[in-house]
């Protein structure tokens, strides 16, 4: 549906008066989500995308200039939920303080409440209102799926967190949702109805300069676990060697556990999953998966 419309968009006189002369590379992205929010709020419809683009020229012109992309996969918990009990088994915690780099709106720090079903068995609450699956192109093991840590603190640090409390959060995070992608939309729904039950302490800031002040408040006794997905692709070299630095400086103070959706040495369609655990662990990759979750394939 998109591909459609931004073919059609190339050659659109109206669309050249919205994104301006020389348009960002996400322009289309915030063109895109801007008519979809207008269609989720009713106040357009994609049968008629011509009215929408003349009627509400001055919202979309402001969504592509100001309105940024935001997304929060919910499936990736499918991929990281291994991961986080691999980090268990290792370390003999059976309590997690949680660290999200670049949450957006937390949905991932909540990720204990979801219910996930693998080949070997199914994990979390029985009643939960989301439940995750995907394909195993190789299984989670029988025994990662018996762990069962209980969690604690949820901190998620963004330079601009999204709060789907509020309608105007949950409209933004939505809208940026392929909007024939229903699937995802009804994931995201369930997704953002559980986290308002108890939402996750969600700072605003630079993610290097947060990071050490978060980390130096950790409790003595759970492990603290920190994570990202996709955050790190939007630092800076120097941001990104300082949050290994806090990292570094952290591990050798009390355990402390990683887990690292990044670039894979096998394909640049993948992700390699990787986890490490302080003091003295090495990285290690623990899977391979989609990058927003719809397959894993596990290898430690």
């Amino acid at each position: 549906m998109y591909a459609e419309l931004c073919r059609r968009f190339a050659d659109d006189p109206l669309v050249d008066a919205l994104v301006g002369p020389d348009p960002a590379w996400d322009a289309p992205l915030r063109l895109l989500g801007g008519l979809h929010a207008l269609v989720l709020s009713c106040r357009a419809s994609w049968d008629d995308v011509d009215a929408a683009l003349k009627q509400h020229a001055d919202f979309l012109a402001w969504a592509v200039a100001e309105r940024p992309v935001q997304t929060n996969e919910v499936q990736r918990c499918w991929v990281l939920l291994p991961c986080f009990l691999e980090l268990v088994r290792r370390s003999g915690c059976d309590e997690l303080d949680l660290v999200e780099l670049g949450p957006s709106a937390g949905l991932n720090l909540v990720w204990d409440r979801y219910r996930y079903v693998y080949n070997a068995g199914e994990w979390g609450p029985a009643a939960a209102g989301l439940e995750l699956r995907g394909e195993e192109r190789r299984s989670v093991p029988d025994e990662l799926l018996r762990e069962r840590p209980r969690i604690g603190r949820r901190v998620g640090i963004d330079l601009a967190p999204v709060d789907v409390t509020t309608e105007e959060g949950a409209l933004l995070l939505k809208s940026f949702v392929w909007a024939d992608q229903t699937e995802r939309l009804e994931l995201l729904d369930r997704a953002i109805e559980t986290l308002r039950a108890d939402p996750p302490q969600l700072l605003s800031g630079d993610i290097a300069a947060e990071l050490p002040r978060v980390l130096a408040e950790r409790r003595d006794g759970p492990l603290t676990v920190v994570w990202q997905t996709a955050a790190l692709g939007y630092l800076s070299d120097e941001g990104r060697e300082g949050v290994r630095a806090a990292l570094e400086t952290a591990g050798r103070e009390t355990p402390l556990g990683w887990v690292s959706g990044g670039r894979s040495k096998r394909s640049e369609q993948e992700w390699a999953m990787k986890v490490r655990l302080w003091p003295g662990g090495d990285r290690k990759a623990v899977a391979y998966a989609d990058w927003h979750g719809g397959w894993l394939e596990w290898v430690a």
